[in-house]
């Protein structure tokens, strides 16, 4: 199958070049589609003489071209319905009368010069449609985000990504706004089953099953909570998943040399502590280095509970009941992962027996609360 797109170097198209590249190359298998696919990149510098050789050999059309952003006015026309136009002048002109899908805008129903421009390139589509038989896909999306988005451009999301990850200003003037929003992976989605066919359709348009509807003041206070996130290690909600979906689009915008954060490190002639990952209903994740022959621990919990995983070196954790003189031993190592759960009611602690440090990634039910720390000294 042959795929020409439009715009291929715009948000939507790389996103969507990617994916075919992955079907193409066998690493995508969710999809009912052929790997025997080739791909017919257009955009603004290719070789309009190419135009031409697609027109002939394309299966498929996604028309993802348009001017959003003009310098002057006219070229909202120019490039939203004059290319249009170009474009179903090849097709006809050679007989082909493959699908063909094309990105419009909500703005579309609105009466300015972007949304007229949006909504003469539809019209056209359809009037090609009802001439040829072609199959058409017009599609009115709503704000589009996701990696690759361009900042500071016509992506308000894209923009308060890039500038809060770079620590740059951000400008919000209604923070009220209510924004719907589709994430290019689903775009991605949509357009997919489109190409195989199955396109979902809301009367005369198609359309991305998941839309998200949120202010524009929410959208930068996770934002924000994200950069924050560093410091006080709180995890975000992802049981949400449009808060799933904008934390993996704000690390797209991370600075190349800010991947990596530091880490608070309590230490001392034992070894280290320290914090990882907080959830507020699932926990804190710690990592928890002792020096050979080092005990940490000799305390019990109420309701605290914990899980140990000795990730390198190698130790023993011991139990014993307050009341009770039986004492309970569980060899750990590194050479064969296991995590042993820290019940509640048990005084417990953990001993390296090795010749070196002794690593353990430690989980607990709760953050620690040191006004209630749930922890009452005892020898095992």
């Amino acid at each position: 199958m042959n795929i020409l797109i439009t715009g291929a170097k715009g948000f939507i198209g790389k996103n969507l070049i990617a994916e075919l590249k992955n079907i193409k190359e066998g690493k995508a298998k969710t999809y009912d589609l052929s790997s025997e696919l080739e791909i017919l990149p257009y955009d603004i510098d290719t070789d309009p003489a190419l135009l031409d050789t697609y027109a002939q050999k394309a299966d498929f059309v996604f028309h993802l071209a348009g001017v959003n952003r003009p310098k002057e006015q006219l070229e909202f026309m120019e490039g939203n319905f004059g290319f249009t136009s170009t474009l179903l002048d090849k097709l006809q002109h050679y007989g082909n009368t493959c699908p063909i899908m094309i990105s419009s805008s909500i703005q579309a129903a609105l009466d300015n010069p972007y949304g007229v421009s949006k909504k003469a390139g539809e019209e056209l589509l359809f009037d090609y449609s009802r001439k040829t038989g072609a199959k058409v896909y017009v599609y009115r999306f709503p704000n589009v985000f996701g990696k690759w988005c361009r900042p500071n451009y016509n992506s308000a999301v894209a923009t308060f990504c890039n500038n809060i990850a770079h620590d740059l200003s951000i400008q919000v003037n209604d923070p009220k706004v209510i924004m719907t929003l589709v994430y290019i992976d689903d775009v991605v989605k949509e357009l997919i089953a489109a190409l195989e066919g199955n396109a979902h359709t809301e009367g005369a348009y198609g359309k991305v099953e998941t839309e998200h509807t949120i202010t524009l003041g929410e959208i930068v206070e996770r934002i924000y909570s994200f950069r924050d996130s560093r410091k006080n290690l709180l995890v975000p909600d992802f049981s949400d998943a449009f808060t799933k979906k904008l934390y993996s689009t704000y690390l797209s915008y991370l600075p190349e040399d800010g991947f990596s954060y530091p880490l608070t490190m309590h230490t001392d002639e034992r070894g280290s502590f320290t914090e990882f990952l907080k959830s507020s209903d699932r926990g804190q994740v710690s990592v928890n280095i002792s020096k050979p022959g080092i005990t940490k621990g000799n305390h019990w919990h109420h309701t605290k509970n914990e899980k140990f995983l000795v990730v390198s070196g190698k130790g023993v954790i011991r139990f014993r009941k307050p009341d009770e003189e039986n004492v309970i031993e569980y060899f750990v190592s590194g050479d064969r992962l296991e995590v042993v759960d820290i019940p509640v009611g048990y005084t417990h602690y953990i001993e390296n027996l090795g010749e070196t440090d002794m690593v353990t990634v430690m989980w607990v039910n709760e953050i620690f609360d040191p006004e209630k720390p749930d922890t009452f000294f005892l020898e095992v």
